[in-house]
């Protein structure tokens, strides 16, 4: 999981790596309370590369320009990912800029320092263009001092990137990352050093040891859409792909034969999860209603999803308690008022607010009382089928996703 550049700089700037005066912007008006000193950069905050030549990165110099170059970036798609945030950034005159890195080399099992002398390059394929420095022993400045040295650097200068490095690799070590890039790191006329641009790529088996990437990564997955979700799934054996149907089981085995049902039934299977195994995000103990609920809510905030099928069999914990968490996420949605078509900084919303049709089928015994409940709610006929037999249950989903008359429910 890789952060927004306007997070990265908060951790840079609390660990110490130099970083510009910066303000997030939220809305274009946020710009008439700018706290910086024009002329300033306006930087769209996505996942997506090459956002300058997209144009999603602007230099203005006056208020009146700044709202109106905000308001086209917060309406700039980039590889399809629109931005919740734009970060607003003093601009800086350049003299020199480099690259620098720690990252987690899988082949050694050790942390491996990455210097250039050339910025906007791929650690990847740097080739001998890039330096490098495994950290074989416990940390000392010693090894920060070496990479600066076989980048040729001598003076003011290397000890100033020295230092970046330390701090980078104590972030990197603090937060158990997989990544920590600085692309470029910028010196201007006078020797100061700056972070312009930076990447931390997060190890997606430590985030429950860390609150703050907990949260993080929780907002993501509310905020992110269908295709983008796949990335954050870990351990409930997700499985993303990009159709009008999305599947919720109690095993890998259900969900994979639910999604082959849905295929050769004609149907187009969209993000399934099981729902077995708790979510990457959950720094505590889950029960399996807490991953029934989150699961809807995944699933609804996919636009591309028309239906979601839950299909359960066997025996589960809290089978009675089920029910209770699939009608009120029913009665939330439906009860609450149709959203605006307009988001918070005044582009058009990426999710219609709407609510997908429900397919749900449970066989056991377990669930006779589950079943009962579900088949008594008033709302059941809108937007909710209950059914016994898996066949009949994706036929009616595959009939429903197909179905031109059927909309999702405001």
């Amino acid at each position: 999981m890789d952060l927004l550049e306007y997070q990265v700089k908060e951790w840079f700037g609390k660990i110490g790596i130099p970083v510009l005066p910066s303000q997030r912007i939220d809305h274009p008006t946020d710009l008439k309370r700018l706290k910086i000193h024009y002329p300033i950069v306006l930087k769209s905050q996505v996942h997506a590369a090459e956002r300058a030549k997209a144009g999603g990165v602007r230099i203005v110099e006056t208020t009146i320009d700044a709202i109106a170059a905000a308001q086209t970036i917060f309406n700039l798609p980039i590889w399809g990912e629109l931005p919740e945030v734009v970060l607003a950034e003093s601009k800086y005159d350049a003299k020199k800029e480099f690259y620098l890195a720690v990252v987690l080399d899988t082949a050694v099992c050790r942390p491996v320092l990455l210097g250039c002398k050339e910025a906007d390059i791929d650690w990847e394929s740097a080739g001998e263009k890039m330096h490098y420095v495994v950290v074989e022993q416990e940390f000392s400045p010693f090894y920060a001092r070496r990479l600066a040295l076989k980048m040729g650097l001598q003076g003011a200068l290397m000890q100033s990137i020295s230092t970046v490095v330390e701090k980078m690799y104590r972030l990197f070590v603090q937060q158990d990352l997989d990544l920590v890039e600085i692309n470029p790191l910028a010196v201007d006329a006078s020797g100061q050093v700056m972070a312009l641009n930076g990447k931390v790529r997060v190890n997606e088996r430590a985030i429950g040891r860390h609150p703050e990437l907990t949260q993080m990564v929780a907002k993501i997955v509310t905020n992110t859409t269908g295709s983008e979700i796949n990335g954050y799934l870990g351990n409930w054996d997700g499985i993303e792909m990009h159709g009008k149907i999305g599947i919720l089981g109690n095993g890998t085995g259900s969900v994979m034969a639910t999604l082959d049902l849905v295929a050769n039934s004609g149907g187009k299977p969209g993000v399934c999860l099981n729902l077995r195994h708790a979510f990457l995000t959950d720094s505590s103990p889950t029960t399996f209603c807490d991953r029934l609920e989150k699961g809807l809510k995944i699933l609804a905030a996919d636009k591309s999803i028309q239906v979601i099928l839950i299909n359960l069999l066997g025996s589960i914990p809290q089978a009675t308690e089920l029910a209770e968490v699939i009608a009120q996420f029913l009665q939330q949605n439906t009860n609450e008022p149709k959203p605006q078509a307009v988001r918070s900084n005044g582009s058009k919303s990426r999710r219609e607010g709407s609510l997908p049709r429900l397919v749900v089928r449970l066989a056991g015994s377990d669930f006779d009382a589950a079943k009962e409940y579900l088949t008594t709610l008033k709302i059941q006929g809108d937007v909710l089928t209950v059914v016994e037999n898996l066949d009949e249950a994706v036929s009616e989903a595959v009939r429903f996703a197909k179905s031109t008359a059927y909309k999702k429910v405001s």
